[in-house]
C-alpha cells in the first residue's frame, strides 16, 4: 500500500494550529522534526505526550494520508483553515508502505533506561534475559518511545524505584509506555489515566501487545480508581501539575513515591513549593531543558 506524505515547515508558534488543521483534514499520522538540525542524523523526531510541545523554533512537519487523497483539495481546505499558509509552503511525496515503516524503524533503536529497563522495537529481537524488563513497541506512529527527555526521566525513575507488588498510578498515561514499563518492572497493578479517549485506546492496545493488559486499568480522569497508591507518576505539564496537586497528594499513601515531569526548567521552583506541602525529600533531575521532580509522601 502507498501513502501520501505532506510536508511543510512552520514556526513554533504556528505549530499547534497547523497540527490541528491537519488532523481536521484527516491526517493519519503527524511527525515533528527539528527543521534547524544541520544533518539528518541530528534531526530528532518528537513524540509528544498530551499537551506537550517541542522546543525547536522551526519545525518540519510531516502528515500521512491515504494515497488517493485529492492533493488540490487538501491544499484548498488547509488554505481556508490557515489563511496565512501559502500553497508553495506545502510539498507532497508518495511513500511506499514498506519505505515508511523502514524509515520509522531506522530512527528507533533499542534504548536502555537505568539498570534493567529496555525499550525494544518489534523488529529487533531482545535477549532472552529474565533479569531485564523489556517493553516491546510496534513501529507505529502513535506510541511514545522514550526519546523525549520527560519520558526518559520518568522511565529511569521507574527503573530505580521499588515497584515489586506495588500499585502504581500513571496520570497522563498517553500511549502507555510508563504504565507498561512499571508492570514489566514488577508492579502488581497500574491505574492509567488520560483525558484523551484515543490515548486510552492506544494504551490498551500496547498493553495487550506486551501481555500486561489484565493488570492495567485505564480510565478518564473523572472515572479513575483513585485509591491511594504506593507509586505515583505524572508526565503532563506544569500548569495541570500545580492545579491538581491536592488531588495527586491524596492519591499517594504515606511514605509513597512521587515523580512529576513535563516541566520546563524554571517552572520547577513553584512546583517544589506547591508539593512541599505534602511531600518530603523533593529532588530535581534535569535533562536538556526539562525537569523531573521526585519525592516521598509525608
Amino acid at each position: 500500500m502507498a501513502w501520501l506524505e505532506l510536508n511543510l515547515t512552520v514556526r513554533l508558534d504556528d505549530q499547534p494550529a497547523v497540527e490541528a488543521a491537519l488532523e481536521d483534514v484527516g491526517a493519519l499520522a503527524i511527525t515533528l522534526r527539528d527543521a534547524d538540525a544541520e544533518t539528518p542524523d541530528e534531526q530528532a523526531i518528537f513524540e509528544p505526550g498530551v499537551g506537550e510541545t517541542p522546543l525547536w523554533e522551526t519545525i518540519e512537519l510531516s502528515a500521512l494520508f491515504d494515497a488517493g487523497v485529492d492533493r488540490n483539495g487538501l491544499v484548498h481546505v488547509l488554505g481556508e483553515l490557515l489563511p496565512a499558509l501559502a500553497p508553495d509552503q506545502i510539498a507532497f511525496r508518495e511513500v511506499a508502505d514498506q519505505d515508511w515503516t523502514r524509515a520509522w524503524m531506522d530512527q528507533f533503536k533499542p534504548m536502555r533506561f537505568g539498570r534493567r529497563l529496555w525499550i525494544y522495537p518489534w523488529n529487533v529481537e531482545p535477549p532472552a534475559d529474565p533479569a531485564l524488563a523489556i517493553v516491546r513497541l510496534d513501529p507505529g506512529m502513535a506510541f511514545g518511545t522514550g526519546t523525549h527527555p520527560t519520558t526518559a526521566l520518568c522511565l529511569e525513575w521507574l527503573d530505580a524505584a521499588d515497584l515489586a507488588g506495588r500499585r502504581v498510578i500513571d496520570f497522563g498515561c498517553g500511549s502507555g509506555v510508563l504504565a507498561i514499563a512499571a508492570l514489566k518492572l514488577g508492579a502488581a497493578e497500574v491505574a492509567g489515566v488520560d483525558n484523551d479517549p484515543q490515548a486510552i485506546t492506544a494504551s490498551g492496545d500496547n498493553a495487550e501487545r506486551n501481555g500486561v493488559a489484565e493488570r492495567l486499568a485505564l480510565s478518564l480522569p473523572e472515572a479513575f480508581d483513585d485509591r491511594p497508591a504506593e507509586v505515583f507518576v505524572a508526565n503532563i505539564l506544569a500548569g495541570p501539575l500545580a492545579e491538581l496537586a491536592p488531588r495527586f497528594a491524596a492519591c499517594v499513601v504515606p511514605g509513597g513515591a512521587l515523580a512529576l515531569s513535563g516541566i520546563l526548567h524554571g517552572q520547577h521552583e513553584e512546583l517544589l513549593v506547591r508539593y512541599g506541602e505534602w511531600f518530603d525529600d523533593l529532588t530535581v533531575a534535569v535533562r536538556e531543558d526539562w525537569v523531573r521532580i521526585s519525592g516521598r509522601r509525608r
